[in-house]
């Protein structure tokens, strides 16, 4: 169950549209900018306020990979499995992340909340491969080596 300030947010972001259907992505893409994910819950509060049936709002955020209705650590990882990436070694800096992080397939998001891997099929940096984007920030010619010094740098900025 969420705190009641998730709600008063979501209110504030819904003011700034109609409320009508047309209005569900940008509203629903506001929620997930301030929370780094979309809520269920608040999936459902946004559908009764602007009139549509639930099985609607899912049909529309699970249609868009980029929505998530689970949390996403602080930092989100995307490491480019593209061919030109995958060729140029990718999968051993997804392996050091994994093993460095302690993720996995099946796990991507830290229990502290800091990190979240994800693989992505091409991030459109082909030219510095292998490139991975943490956060909105493209890191290119990676290595696991350099990888594993950017954690360093980020669990750093965190203390």
């Amino acid at each position: 169950m969420l705190d009641i300030s998730y709600y008063e947010k979501t209110d504030e972001i819904i003011a700034q549209y109609t409320c009508e259907e047309k209005s569900l992505i940008p509203i629903i893409q506001g929620i997930q900018e301030e929370y780094r994910y979309l809520p269920p819950e608040l999936l459902t509060y946004v559908a009764e306020k602007l009139g549509i049936s639930e099985a609607k709002a899912y049909s529309v955020a699970s249609f868009y990979e980029n929505f998530s209705f689970e949390a996403k650590g602080k930092y989100v990882i995307k490491v480019c499995d593209g061919t030109a990436c995958h060729v140029r070694k990718s999968i051993p800096i997804l392996e050091g992340l994994y093993k460095e992080l302690g993720l996995g397939k099946k796990k991507h998001t830290t229990d502290d909340q800091l990190f979240t891997v994800e693989t992505v099929s091409c991030l459109g940096a082909c030219g510095l491969a292998p490139a991975v984007m943490v956060n909105d920030e493209v890191h290119p010619k990676m290595t696991p080596e350099k990888m594993s010094e950017l954690i360093k740098k980020l669990r750093e900025e965190e203390e």
